[in-house]
Parts: C-alpha cells; sequence; structure tokens
C-alpha cells in the first residue's frame, strides 16, 4: 500500500501525468518537488513511493544544474536504503542508471514521435504488457551501460534499453507513459517544445504526432498502469508475504 509518495520534477510541463493519477486512485498523497526551481529534497523517510520525471537536461549537466547532484544521491540512498518502489521517466529512468553506477550517453540517433517497442524475456514487472506496442518517445541520450543487477524488459530498433528493472523494485522506461491528451495539447502553446519537435522532425511535426499519438493514449495509459501496478502491487505482496 502507497500512503505517501515523492516526485522529482524537471521541468514546469513535465509532471507526474498518468503516474499522479493512479497515486490519487489510490488515497495516496503525492509530495512533487520541483528541482528546477530551487526546491530542497526533504528526508526520504516518509515516503514509500518515488517518482522521477523527464526533462530536457542531461544527466551530466551538473555545472548548469547543481541539483543532479543531489538528486542522484537521494535516488542511491532510496535504491540502497530505503527497499520501497521507484518509478522513472525518461530522464528518471537514467539517473537511477548512473546513480547506481551505470552509464548513460548520446543515442546514436534522436528517438521522437511515436515508437514500436518489444519486450524482451520475461520478469514479472512486465506481466501482462503485449509482445509490442506503441509509446511517445523524446529522446537523444540513452543508458549505454547497464547498472550492476539490472535488467533490460523491452527494447525499440533505436534504443536497447527501453525499459530498465533492477529486482523488482526500481523500474524505469526512456519512453513517455505518463503522458495525457492533456499535456499533449498544452505542447502547442509552449514555442520550444514545437522548435525540438521541428528540429527532429521537420515543419508540421506537433500535428503529424499529435494524429498520431492522440488515437492511442487510452493503450499508452493502460500500458504505464499494468507497470505501475507491477511495481506497487507486486512489492506490497511480497512485504506482506
Amino acid at each position: 500500500m502507497i500512503s505517501r509518495a515523492i516526485a522529482f520534477q524537471h521541468m514546469d510541463d513535465e509532471p507526474p501525468g498518468v503516474f499522479g493519477e493512479f497515486l490519487q486512485a489510490r488515497g495516496a498523497t503525492l509530495d512533487i518537488v520541483n528541482l528546477h526551481r530551487g526546491a530542497v529534497i526533504p528526508s526520504l523517510a516518509p515516503y514509500d513511493f518515488m517518482l522521477v520525471m523527464g526533462g530536457a537536461m542531461d544527466v551530466w549537466d551538473e555545472t548548469q544544474n547543481p541539483w543532479l547532484v543531489h538528486e542522484k544521491s537521494a535516488i542511491r540512498e532510496w535504491a540502497f536504503n530505503r527497499n520501497r518502489p521507484f518509478f522513472g521517466v525518461c530522464l528518471g529512468m537514467q539517473l537511477l542508471a548512473e546513480a547506481l553506477g551505470g552509464k548513460v550517453g548520446l543515442a546514436k540517433e534522436a528517438e521522437v514521435g511515436v515508437g514500436q517497442i518489444e519486450l524482451c524475456g520475461s520478469h514479472p514487472l512486465a506481466f501482462g504488457l503485449p509482445q509490442h506496442f506503441r509509446m511517445m518517445q523524446w529522446h537523444h541520450a540513452e543508458v549505454v551501460g547497464l547498472p550492476e543487477g539490472a535488467d533490460v524488459l523491452a527494447r525499440s530498433a533505436i534504443t536497447e534499453v527501453q525499459i530498465m528493472a533492477v529486482d523488482d523494485i526500481l523500474l524505469g522506461t526512456q519512453f513517455h507513459g505518463e503522458l495525457t491528451p492533456e499535456l499533449v495539447a498544452k505542447w502547442q502553446h509552449i514555442p520550444q517544445y514545437i522548435s525540438w519537435l521541428e528540429d527532429s522532425l521537420g515543419i508540421g511535426a506537433y500535428e503529424r504526432v499529435c494524429a498520431e499519438a492522440l488515437p492511442l493514449m487510452g493503450k499508452m495509459r493502460a500500458i504505464s498502469e499494468t507497470m505501475f501496478t507491477n511495481l506497487v502491487d507486486g512489492k506490497a505482496l511480497r512485504a506482506a508475504a
């Protein structure tokens, strides 16, 4: 059971999204720490779930974003000392990988837009996921070296690590499963987002991405909820056993 969760947010427009909704549906309190706005990471002791969101910065951008140092330290503390569920999205997964001794680097090719994901192998945290599914991608960096004890649960044609798990309590996705139709609709009012999309996909990218992504949002949400449920309920069941 989750009673209180903490989320690390790195940009105003990269909120918890559907994961916040999943937590709310379970009656959990969610405390959001806006690191990019100078918020200080509190004691982790009261929390039983950690969520780390995406962002335009990279894990190595510590000079421009010195709070990354403290965030990685907090993730290490959580992973090694708290033994409680963790979910990281995009940058969040990359931060987990680096915090635990893995390596993150520039991808050989940026991955932007709706992309195909393929499961590889079997793992309790991937239970119930289809063998192939489509999710929103938006990244130019990736995990290039796994931390000790990590497993790759899914890949894409471009990115080898699309879902990463460490044991059955730490989980991350390179794709953006937090998105809601409302969050995607907001992009049209953010010039920087439109520019980033067009840099990768050309003029009119936002309209094309919306046309492809919006009809799939229900399925994308179901994928995220399946992983969230596997992580949270699986851990809860093991703790009670």
